[in-house]
């Protein structure tokens, strides 16, 4: 009579976890998944919407790391070669917030006089207090992610704040600016008086968010060189549509 070793009625799940966890990268499975397909020719390329590094992650985020993992296994699973390259949002307002928060700053000239008398000292201060507040999260949200059982190359993320982001930026304007497509204009924008800046929709209505139901048209365009033959599109966006100059599909 075979025998087996007795189970526990009460398992507990975080030591399971981590006892998993440790096996997994231990034995270098995580490894050996990401480089799988390496030799494949076909290949699959999914660039991370980073998350902002200001917080440890919340179940929203968690929920948006759990799509991303599924869509790069299944291509993983078909034999796709991929980066899997992690990213990480490190500059924006809601930083500067949160260690502003820490500091007990109330306005933007609090942030000038962090170090009393030297406005410019005072902002390099603050800066370098908001790279180590990213640098500390960044680590934290890797860690969560790993437990989240999410596969990436976690060695090769990218990060906003790097002089190499920073650097193609400058670069890029620089181009723009060469060739004449740059130009200085007027707009009218929200702004926030105690940040003392510029704040987007999305900074709008982060605590407000409603599901909407959007009008949208469809409508066909000509292809070219086809006698009566069109291609059918759908967008919420009309107003764009003079500004179309191409469509993208699938060979399918």
């Amino acid at each position: 009579m075979a025998k087996f070793k007795p189970v526990l009625s009460q398992v507990d799940f975080p030591v399971l976890e981590k006892e998993l966890l440790d096996y997994w990268y231990k034995e270098g499975i995580v490894e050996k998944y990401l480089k799988r397909n390496e030799s494949s020719d076909n290949k699959f390329s999914f660039l991370d919407g980073p998350i902002t590094a200001n917080n440890p992650m919340g179940v929203h985020h968690a929920w948006g790391r759990t799509y991303k993992d599924l869509w790069q296994r299944f291509f993983n699973m078909r034999g796709y070669k991929q980066r899997f390259q992690n990213g990480f949002d490190e500059q924006g307002l809601w930083v500067e917030v949160e260690v502003e928060k820490e500091l007990g700053l109330k306005n933007k000239k609090d942030i000038e006089n962090l170090v009393p008398g030297d406005k410019f000292k005072s902002l390099e201060k603050f800066i370098n207090l908001c790279k180590d507040r990213v640098k500390k999260y960044s680590a934290v949200q890797t860690e969560q992610s790993k437990r989240l059982g999410y596969f990436m190359d976690w060695d090769n993320s990218y990060h906003t704040s790097s002089d190499k982001n920073n650097y193609s930026i400058w670069n890029f304007i620089k181009v723009v600016n060469e060739k004449g497509w740059l130009y200085k204009g007027h707009d009218s924008v929200p702004w926030c008086p105690r940040c003392g800046t510029a704040i987007s929709q999305h900074e709008i209505l982060t605590e407000e968010y409603k599901e909407l139901t959007h009008e949208s048209v469809y409508f066909k365009l000509p292809i070219i060189g086809k006698d009566n033959e069109y291609l059918l599109v759908w967008t919420t966006t009309p107003w764009t549509i003079p500004a179309n100059v191409a469509v993208e599909m699938k060979s399918m």
